[in-house]
């Protein structure tokens, strides 16, 4: 067989928005346990408990995100794994579909005008991340991916004068 598969983990970087929200979650859970024992007393606290469980188990885990990029021959899929315990698969594509592969920013993508447009890099404004313009979904749609050099061969073998690496 002469299969091709890469795999790479790429960590994204803690926005102000996550700290934000983790603050804010924190900030609401006391103000439930002390406002609500004027009201209800004991109870309140064991209902600080459960939203504390609740947030502690269901949204602090979606703040802390790292990208799974799978290079299969041609087909590439994008999985999110949260906290390093539960992994959701987000996309899949097939990389000779798409219309042009270049780095952020890059003038060559200024003619293109995409429908969505899906981050899957690290956030980190020194990271090399390329924008992928494929059709999905009845629209072009603008991926962006932090592949290595290795991920970059395998894709450049299968898009050839597709992907720019200026």
């Amino acid at each position: 067989m002469n299969d091709a598969f890469y795999e790479q983990l790429v960590t994204r970087k803690t926005r102000p928005l996550d700290v934000l929200i983790r603050i804010l979650i924190i900030l609401f859970i006391a103000a439930v346990a002390v406002v609500g024992t004027l009201f209800i007393g004991f109870l309140a606290f064991f209902i600080a408990v459960l939203l504390a469980m609740g947030a502690y188990y269901f949204i602090f885990p979606r703040l802390s995100v790292e990208y799974e990029y799978t290079l299969l021959n041609y087909d590439i899929d994008v999985a999110a794994i949260f906290s390093k315990e539960k992994r959701k698969n987000i996309t899949s594509f097939d990389i000779r579909q798409a219309e042009i592969i270049a780095p952020k920013g890059s003038p060559r993508l200024h003619s293109y005008s995409p429908g969505k447009i899906q981050d899957f890099s690290s956030g980190n404004a020194d990271a090399k991340v390329y924008a992928i313009m494929i059709p999905l979904d009845q629209g072009v749609n603008c991926i962006y991916l932090e592949p290595d050099q290795k991920m970059l061969d395998h894709m450049k073998s299968w898009t050839g004068m597709k992907l720019y690496e200026d």
